[in-house]
């Protein structure tokens, strides 16, 4: 079942989004993600996508939510 392009508008003077494709080889997974701040290691489970070999965070290490760049990946061996 795939989808179509659509777009969609949900108030008045919100900004339009269009769904252009959807990536059918990406996969949501959840990783235990280790991250260095500072002089501290913390690690926890992260929302990901596994795509092209790379898990790439969703999400700051703070917790912030964050848009899917190839910039941020992580070379999965």
């Amino acid at each position: 079942m795939g989808l179509s392009p659509t777009s969609s508008k949900q108030h008045e003077g919100e900004i339009e989004m269009k769904v252009l494709k959807v990536l059918e080889n990406a996969e949501v997974v959840i990783v235990d993600l280790e991250v260095n701040l500072g002089d501290e290691t913390h690690s926890s489970p992260t929302l990901c996508v596994r795509y092209e070999g790379n898990i790439i965070p969703l999400s700051t290490p703070d917790a912030r939510p964050i848009l899917m760049k190839m910039e941020n990946a992580i070379k999965v061996s």
